[in-house]
């Protein structure tokens, strides 16, 4: 079974008054890019939660959405900058001074200045926090791991169809290519016929040994055999459990250098065009396998 590296996944967890969500985008990638940018407070975990996503997928590029809302009232406590609160007072004290207002300085005056009264740095509670974390995260990776297989399961399904496909026009060309012999006897006859316009006598013997040669040169039977192989191979590589996005691709690289030599060698009009429309089936297949993990 293959699986795509093209998924969507988000999970929600909730346990006490910790609250954590995970969103993962997956696109494709030669090589596994985690794009992961954990809250404040939490740097000590990101190791481990790339370690989990590694764990479980090969290949793509994850783009990964963390939140955690901590709604304990141990989670929230404010500080007092006391030197700035101190020489704040003592300006709007000078102030009343100044303009003779004889008036004391309310104590919100002070207390709404920017950056007197600020959030405290709080020690977050990973022992606890981090099974609800984890238990978040394996639900999200395993949702996207079924999206993945599911999109693989329709690509599996086109590639057998595109296999099927070329598997035929592979018979086709055996076929046709099959009494080369023949074929360029009659065509070597047509052209010194042409070329003499009957005034020569046309020896058989030797029009039949460069004829020879000819096919000789454009036997394509190795090309073929090797092709057929590729399928075989193809189809093994499918039903493999692991990842095989990258034994696909190098194997379509062997199946166009086949198909690449045949079209060289060719000299039959019928197996030209036939190799023309494997190579557009083939071309299908390598941009559907640039997706496959």
């Amino acid at each position: 079974m293959i699986s795509s590296m093209t998924a969507y996944a988000r999970a929600e967890k909730m346990e006490n008054e910790l609250k954590v969500l995970v969103e993962i985008r997956s696109y494709n990638s030669k090589y596994l890019d985690i794009s992961l940018r954990v809250p404040h407070g939490y740097d000590s975990i990101e190791s481990k939660i790339k370690e989990m996503i590694s764990g479980s997928i090969a290949r793509g590029r994850l783009e990964i959405q963390f939140h955690i809302k901590d709604e304990d009232e141990k989670a929230f406590a404010f500080e007092i900058d006391k030197p700035k609160a101190i020489a704040y007072h003592k300006a709007l004290l000078d102030l009343n001074d100044l303009l003779n207002l004889k008036k004391d300085v309310p104590l919100e005056f002070v207390a709404n200045s920017v950056g007197i009264i600020r959030p405290a740095e709080t020690e977050k509670d990973l022992d606890v926090q981090w099974p609800v974390i984890q238990d978040c995260f394996h639900e999200a990776i395993e949702t996207l791991k079924k999206m993945r297989q599911k999109e693989g399961t329709f690509l599996e399904k086109d590639f057998h169809k595109r296999l099927d496909f070329i598997e035929k026009s592979i018979n086709r060309i055996e076929k046709e290519s099959g009494d080369l012999l023949t074929h360029y006897m009659e065509r070597l006859e047509e052209r010194i016929r042409a070329l003499t316009k009957g005034i020569t006598e046309i020896d058989t013997g030797r029009i039949a040994q460069e004829a020879a040669f000819l096919a000789d040169r454009s036997d394509i039977s190795e090309e073929i055999v090797r092709a057929e192989s590729h399928i075989t191979q193809f189809r093994e590589i499918l039903a493999e459990e692991e990842s095989s996005g990258r034994k696909l691709n190098f194997l379509l690289q062997e199946f166009n250098r086949e198909f690449n030599t045949m079209g060289a060698k060719a000299g039959n009009t019928k197996v030209s065009h036939t190799i023309v429309s494997v190579k557009s089936e083939l071309e299908k297949i390598r941009e559907q396998v640039q997706n496959v993990e």
